[in-house]
């Protein structure tokens, strides 16, 4: 797991206490592995390397986001990069993208239990 990774897990497993959206690491979808899945949400989201920049990468993420649509999920792509230098930009794309943040704001969510979740998941 690369330093962008490590640090946007950090992040997103706390989605489960702060909003009641359980986020998967390394989830197997079909054929592929997803780096982070919500699958209430059927969201995935990927941290792309280097190698994902050849047009080998190109073609072999263009077939996998192609099956994984036909699956019914939508694919969030940050690449190493993007998660350095704007951290809490993808963070808000991906609020953006659960409907959780509208402009800049947060968008409240409902008491959940102390376990978290809230019966929401």
């Amino acid at each position: 797991m690369t330093e962008g990774e490590r640090k946007l897990w950090l992040e997103l497993r706390e989605f489960r206490r702060l909003y009641g959206i359980h986020v998967r690491r390394q989830a197997p979808l079909g054929p592929y592995i997803a780096d982070f899945v919500i699958h209430e949400r059927h969201l995935i989201i990927e941290v792309d390397g280097e190698h994902h920049f050849t047009a080998t990468g190109h073609a072999r993420d263009r077939k996998r986001d192609e099956w994984l649509a036909s699956q019914g999920y939508k694919t969030l792509r940050f690449n190493t990069g993007e998660l350095s230098d704007s951290f809490d930009g993808c963070v808000e794309e991906i609020l953006r993208e659960l409907g959780l943040m509208t402009g800049s704001e947060v968008t409240p969510t409902p008491n959940l239990s102390p376990q978290g979740g809230g019966g929401l998941c």
